[in-house]
């Protein structure tokens, strides 16, 4: 079962050689001059919607002989009802386990043989069901999916096992000092809002009946709901035939999106979460910043890279390669419909915790009291321009892209002009956002450390004295 995907971080990834000699701020060589960033090509597409409300975009693209084929639910655990939180994830993974038409293990079998293993998964505010498969089974993938998605089995003989597949996930996040982070960050955050829901409770998960499954479903599976990407190389009448015959007749009843925008509570909060004996901290620093669809979002997310977001980052320069209070810092804008915000991260050495907060927070006044020099900008520009291409460079990668922007509202020229604006964004813009937005005195600070060993240290954070 997939973990919700709560923080934008998947730039992390990204493979790094660093060569470090005993002198821990040894210089650097540095590295040759790029090119000029390259402006984003987005692919020819056809978008339309059947009469029933179910939206399509077909995407030809490539010349390997694959196909992603993606239907995408708007609805997920934002909609399960406060009585009902981990249903949603049940339900995606009972899904995997066939249709009224096809048992478990054929449902299995008819994906492997077009080369593929079916993949349902739900989030906050969308369920998903994927097959990559060989370019010539196209439209078969299409008529699985919406086998899969309009008439699920959600066999009851299942539920009992994976109930208990989620509540070990549970425990191992209980015992996991970043998940309570964050399940402490979003808490103070969101309050009672389902955003501030990262798992759910036992008693919660136990207590689901298969009734609970079903009512979820009919009340939030129907085709005004449902938008279908296809990306790759396939037959583009045969899918669309395909498309027609296997959803043209699922019926419109049922209700048409629905959106769960919270009112993020900024609060200058420190909350700490005793565990004894840990030799690290976990701490996160943030607050609401600009959402996703607002004129500030790429210039946020270039400030986010510049201060924390990056390994060339202010934040991981100093605290990582200078001081070695912690191996892996970095920040992040998470994202949802009109709802982000900012977030630094760090797993500290506990004798450093104060002393990491200590420096986060100033080096986001040295980039609030003056702005980047031109160099520095460019280099973060540049690396945001080349990664946002290498994310458009594969057919799941450029469906998830769309899928982006169709959930959070984004304006249909988005990734078009998404490198250019980047490139706009000027060291006096940087600083803007800065004072903008990150306020050291309205921001919420979660630590799970060893109390007994940092509750000194953080005094000054707690009295708002440090910030």
């Amino acid at each position: 079962m997939m973990t919700r995907r709560v923080l934008m971080t998947s730039w992390l990834a990204a493979a790094m050689v660093v060569c470090a000699g005993t002198n821990a701020q040894a210089q650097k060589q540095a590295p040759p001059e790029g090119g000029p960033p390259k402006a984003f090509t987005v692919p020819a597409q056809v978008t339309y919607a059947l009469p029933n409300g179910l939206k399509v975009t077909l995407i030809p693209y490539g010349n390997i002989p694959k196909v992603t084929v993606d239907v995408t639910i708007v609805a997920g655990s934002a909609d399960e009802g406060k009585d009902h939180e981990g249903v949603a994830d049940l339900t995606a993974e009972l899904m995997k386990e066939g249709t009224e038409k096809l048992t478990a293990s054929q449902l299995a079998d008819e994906a492997a043989r077009m080369g593929s293993t079916l993949d349902v998964s739900s989030s906050y505010d969308r369920t998903d069901a994927g097959l990559d498969v060989l370019s010539e089974f196209g439209p078969n993938a299409v008529r699985l999916l919406a086998d899969v998605v309009t008439h699920p089995r959600l066999p009851e003989s299942e539920l009992e096992r994976l109930k208990n597949d989620k509540l070990r996930q549970i425990a191992i996040g209980a015992s996991q000092p970043q998940t309570v982070a964050l399940i402490h960050f979003r808490k103070i955050l969101y309050g009672d809002h389902p955003y501030s829901v990262i798992q759910p409770s036992e008693s919660d998960v136990k207590k689901i009946a298969i009734q609970d499954v079903k009512g979820y479903v009919d009340g939030n599976f129907n085709p005004k709901r449902t938008h279908i990407y296809v990306a790759g190389k396939f037959d583009l009448p045969a899918v669309k035939k395909a498309v027609v015959d296997s959803f043209g007749a699922w019926s419109a009843t049922g209700p048409a999106r629905t959106t769960h925008v919270p009112t993020p509570n900024p609060q200058r909060v420190l909350d700490v979460t005793d565990r004894p004996g840990a030799p690290q901290s976990t701490i996160m620093i943030g607050l609401p910043v600009a959402t996703a669809d607002s004129p500030d979002s790429i210039p946020m997310q270039v400030t986010n890279a510049l201060l924390g977001g990056s390994f060339n980052s202010r934040i991981t320069a100093n605290i990582r390669e200078q001081k070695g209070y912690t191996y892996s810092p970095f920040g992040a804008i998470s994202s949802r419909y009109h709802d982000s915000y900012w977030v630094e991260q760090a797993d500290v050495t506990t004798k450093f915790t104060g002393a990491s907060l200590k420096e986060i927070v100033a080096e986001i006044n040295r980039l609030a009291g003056e702005p980047p020099a031109a160099a520095e900008l460019k280099g973060i520009q540049n690396y945001l321009s080349g990664l946002f291409i290498l994310r458009n460079s594969n057919r799941g990668a450029l469906i998830s892209q769309l899928q982006n922007v169709d959930a959070l509202g984004l304006a249909d020229d988005y990734l078009k002009t998404y490198v250019a604006k980047v490139n706009a964004v000027t060291p006096e813009g940087v600083q803007k956002m800065t004072t903008r937005y990150l306020k050291p005195s309205s921001m919420t600070i979660v630590v799970v450390g060893d109390k007994s060993k940092i509750t000194e240290e953080l005094a000054p954070f707690e009295s708002g004295k440090a910030l």
